[in-house]
C-alpha cells in the first residue's frame, strides 16, 4: 500500500463477511495459513482512494534488507509463530455458540498439539478446562458441562486425563450446525 486505506476482510464460518485487518501505507499484509473448519475467502476493499505497488517477495527482501527469500521466511516464521489465528479466531468466534468454539478450538489444538491415536488425535498438551475456558471467553463450570457432552456425542474421548480429538466428527458437527442456521426456518 503506497497511498490511501484498505481493509482485508474475509467470510466467518457462518459466511457472513468480516473484516480482520486495516491496510494503512507502507503495511505489507501476509494471509495465514489455513485452519481447519474455516473458509478464508480473503479480499482486499479499499476505503479510501488508494495507490498500490507491487514486487516479488524474493526481490522485496533483497533490496530491503540484503537476505534471502527462504532465509526470512524461517525467521519469521519463527518469531511469528501462529499469532495470525488470534485475530482470525477473534473474527470467526464473534457469532458462534459457546459449543462451536470449543468445537474449533479443539480442532485448532489438535491441529497444532496433537499426534495420531486409535480413537482420532490425542493432545500432548493438557486441555485444562480452565485453559480451555479462556481460549473461548467463558467459564470453566460451562466448558466441563460442554466437553461432558462432547464426551458423550463421541466428539472427543478421554484416556488418563488426556483428550483425544475425534476431528471427523467434529468438523461434521460443525458443519452440521453451520447447515442448521442457514436453512430457513421452518413453522
Amino acid at each position: 500500500m503506497l497511498a490511501g486505506v484498505a481493509r482485508i476482510t474475509c467470510r466467518n464460518r457462518k459466511g457472513q463477511r468480516t473484516s480482520v485487518i486495516m491496510i494503512a501505507p507502507g503495511m505489507i499484509p501476509g494471509f495465514p495459513p489455513p485452519v481447519p473448519g474455516i473458509s478464508y475467502n480473503f479480499r482486499c476493499e479499499a476505503v479510501t482512494p488508494c495507490q498500490i505497488g507491487m514486487i516479488d517477495l524474493a526481490s522485496f527482501l533483497e533490496i530491503s534488507l540484503g537476505v534471502a527469500s527462504a532465509d526470512f521466511k524461517r525467521m519469521a516464521a519463527s518469531y511469528m509463530g501462529r499469532w495470525d489465528l488470534v485475530q482470525l479466531r477473534c473474527a470467526n468466534f464473534m457469532n458462534c455458540t459457546l459449543e462451536e468454539r470449543l468445537a474449533l478450538t479443539l480442532l485448532e489444538l489438535s491441529e497444532n498439539f496433537g499426534v495420531p491415536d486409535a480413537k482420532g488425535v490425542r493432545l500432548t498438551l493438557p486441555a485444562r478446562h480452565k485453559d480451555l475456558a479462556e481460549l473461548v471467553g467463558a467459564s470453566r463450570p460451562r466448558i466441563t458441562e460442554h466437553m461432558n457432552a462432547f464426551e458423550q456425542k463421541h466428539l472427543i474421548a478421554r484416556d488418563n486425563r488426556q483428550v483425544i480429538v475425534n476431528r471427523d466428527r467434529l468438523e461434521s458437527f460443525l458443519a452440521q450446525t453451520q447447515i442448521s442456521e442457514n436453512s430457513p426456518a421452518t413453522v
